[in-house]
């Protein structure tokens, strides 16, 4: 079989300390599931189910990779986030065994158009240009849930040029790692090279050229990026 265009080779993510790497299937992403940060986008913190909204695989950036500012916005956000790697097949797994199906986990920043956010908020419109844009999803190395388990507590944190903004523990996720995986493959059949980003703390805000965008999870790693 031949194709009208050449295909371009998937995404892939680096994973620590290994030569092969992991590619990248789909990216979804959960929304509020942090209380504070809830609160700061004028939301109700209660638990309510999660929701989830999704990123093009292709909008990967690596770690010390450049990120374009992007177009059509003036109010470019960070989103420091624990990233899910999933590395099994599964549907309506139960929560008991959601684990099962993760590879390992990386630190992510699920850059945010925010005032194309809030426009599609006030008219009940989708998300998906202020989230799914080119270079969005920056991501480290993944570290292997068989090297470092399934972390539940550490902190997490960013800084934009050496000033801390956001900085939180990711134990105090609403919604725990095997329940957003268990409710999420109630809505999709979750497959390997599928990555999950889990949401953020409080202390969103904005990126100009040339700032400097650090992050980091205690015993999963760090994510610099410069915005272009």
């Amino acid at each position: 079989m031949s194709y009208v265009f050449e295909v371009p080779p998937p995404p892939t993510v680096p994973v620590a300390g290994r030569q092969d790497v992991f590619p990248v299937r789909r990216i979804f992403c959960v929304g509020k599931n942090y209380a504070a940060h809830a609160r700061e986008m004028g939301a109700d913190p209660t638990r309510e189910p999660p929701f989830f909204f999704s990123k093009p695989a292709d909008a990967i950036v690596a770690d010390g990779a450049p990120v374009a500012y992007p177009p059509r916005t003036a109010n470019f956000h960070h989103e420091i986030e624990l990233v899910v790697a999933i590395g099994a097949r599964g549907r309506d797994v139960p929560r008991d065994a959601a684990l099962a199906l993760v590879f390992g986990y990386a630190v992510g920043n699920d850059f945010t158009r925010r005032d194309l956010q809030a426009a599609a908020k006030e008219k009940g419109h989708p998300w998906d240009v202020s989230k799914g844009f080119d270079e969005s999803a920056a991501i480290s190395a993944i570290r292997a849930s068989g090297e470092i388990g399934h972390p539940d507590r550490g902190r997490i944190w960013l800084s934009v040029n050496g000033a801390m903004r956001q900085q939180a523990d990711i134990s105090d996720l609403t919604w725990k790692v095997p329940e957003i995986v268990a409710e999420l493959s109630t809505l999709y059949t979750l497959r390997p090279g599928d990555l999950i980003y889990t949401g953020t703390p409080a202390g969103v805000g904005p990126l100009h050229r040339g700032d400097r965008v650090e992050g980091g999870i205690d015993g999963i790693g760090t994510l610099a990026n410069v915005i272009a």
